[in-house]
C-alpha cells in the first residue's frame, strides 16, 4: 500500500471541513508534489477523490445524524413551523444553486482550471483574506432561529464558487453565512450540513459512470483504506473545528492560505 494513499486520504478528511480548500489540496500535492502519484494518477485519481469524499460524507452522517434525523422528520411533517424544520428546507434551497452549477459548469472548470496551479495559488490566497475579513468585520447577532430563506439561498450561491480549485466549499459559506452576521458556530454547523447533499449528489452521479466503477472494483484496497481513513481524520477535523471557533477567528487558516498559495505559486514558476 502506497503511503501517499493514506496521506491524500488524511489531508481530505482535515481539508473538507477546514476553510482551505480539499479539491485545491488533493490537486497540489498529488498532481503538483507527486504524493500517491505511483497509486492514484490519470483517470483513477479522479475516482478517488470521490471515495474520499464519499468518506467525508460518511464523517458528517455520522457526527450530526441527530440533527439531520430531526431535521428531515420535522421538514417532512411540520414544515418550516419548528427551528429543525426551516433549516431541513433551508438546505435544500441552499443546495440548488450548487447543484445546478455543477451539473453544467463543473468538467467545463475542472478542464480549463486543474493544472493551473497559478491560479489555485492565488484562489488560495485571495479567499483565504477575504474569510478573515469578512468574519473580522460582521457581527454574530443571529443564530439559526434568525436565519431567513434569503440567507440560505445567498449562502447556498456561495457554493458555486466553490467549483474552483481553491476556493473552498467551506470557506465560501462559511464567509457568506458569516457575511450575513451568522454566529461563528453556526455558520460552521450551516455548512456541513450544506456539504452533505452536494456530495452525496455526486457520490450518486459517480456510481453510474462506467469507468469510475471499473477504477474501483479495480483497485478496491485502495479505495477502502482511503475511505476509511478519510472518515476517521473528517471526523476529528469537525469536532476540533467546532471547538476551535468557540474562541478563534479565521486568522490562522487566512495565514496557512496565503503561505501555501505563495509555496504553490512560486515552485510553479521554477519548477
Amino acid at each position: 500500500m502506497d503511503i501517499g494513499v493514506i496521506i491524500l486520504a488524511i489531508i481530505q478528511g482535515i481539508a473538507e471541513f477546514l476553510p482551505i480548500s480539499s479539491s485545491a489540496h488533493l490537486i497540489i500535492f498529488r498532481d503538483l508534489f507527486g504524493i500517491g502519484i505511483h497509486s492514484v494518477s490519470g483517470d483513477l485519481a479522479l475516482a478517488f477523490d470521490i471515495a474520499l469524499h464519499f468518506g467525508t460524507l460518511l464523517a458528517i452522517a455520522i457526527y450530526f445524524f441527530k440533527d439531520f434525523w430531526n431535521m428531515v422528520l420535522a421538514g417532512v411533517t411540520k414544515g418550516v413551523k419548528t427551528k429543525e424544520g426551516k433549516l431541513f428546507w433551508y438546505i435544500v434551497v441552499a443546495t440548488i444553486p450548487a447543484a445546478i452549477a455543477g451539473v453544467l459548469f463543473e468538467d467545463v472548470i475542472e478542464d480549463a482550471i486543474r493544472n493551473n496551479f497559478c491560479l489555485i495559488g492565488s484562489a488560495l490566497i485571495i479567499m483565504g483574506i477575504i474569510i478573515y475579513l469578512v468574519d473580522k468585520y460582521s457581527k454574530q447577532n443571529k443564530d439559526f432561529s434568525k436565519m431567513t430563506f434569503k440567507d440560505a439561498i445567498l449562502i447556498g450561491c456561495s457554493q458555486v464558487f466553490a467549483l474552483i480549485p481553491g476556493f473552498s466549499r467551506s470557506g465560501t459559506t462559511i464567509a457568506a453565512a458569516r457575511g450575513l452576521n451568522l454566529e461563528r458556530e453556526d455558520a460552521a454547523k450551516f455548512s456541513f450540513y450544506l456539504s452533505a447533499p452536494v456530495v452525496l449528489g455526486a457520490v450518486v452521479l459517480s456510481i453510474f459512470d462506467v469507468e469510475t466503477l471499473t477504477a474501483i472494483t479495480s483497485h478496491l484496497s485502495i479505495f477502502i483504506v482511503g475511505i476509511g481513513v478519510a472518515f476517521i481524520s473528517g471526523l476529528l477535523c469537525i469536532e476540533f473545528l467546532l471547538r476551535y471557533i468557540k474562541k478563534h477567528d479565521f486568522k490562522l487558516f487566512m495565514w496557512y492560505r496565503v503561505l501555501l498559495g505563495i509555496i504553490v505559486i512560486v515552485y510553479t514558476l521554477i519548477k
